[in-house]
């Protein structure tokens, strides 16, 4: 499984996202949408997303969202 955090530099929200991954421990990646003209197609306005990928899935957890609900998300529940 592989998570990735979506934002973009300068998006107070999107610190926040970071702020509430921190405390997990997750190893995550980080991936401006600014860099990335399908993803910023795709995201733009729902920025902080985070996508839980894995072989044969994509998941997507969208603003908002604290440490519980990430949590619970990432279990299936």
């Amino acid at each position: 499984m592989q998570l990735i955090l979506l934002g973009t530099q300068g998006c107070h929200l999107c610190e926040e996202a970071e702020a509430q991954l921190e405390p997990l421990g997750l190893a995550y990646d980080y991936i401006d949408i600014m860099d990335d003209e399908k993803l910023l197609e795709r995201f733009e306005i729902d920025i902080p997303v985070i996508l839980k990928r894995s072989m044969d899935t994509e998941e997507i957890l969208c603003w908002p969202f604290d440490t519980h609900s990430i949590q619970q998300w990432l279990h299936g529940k």
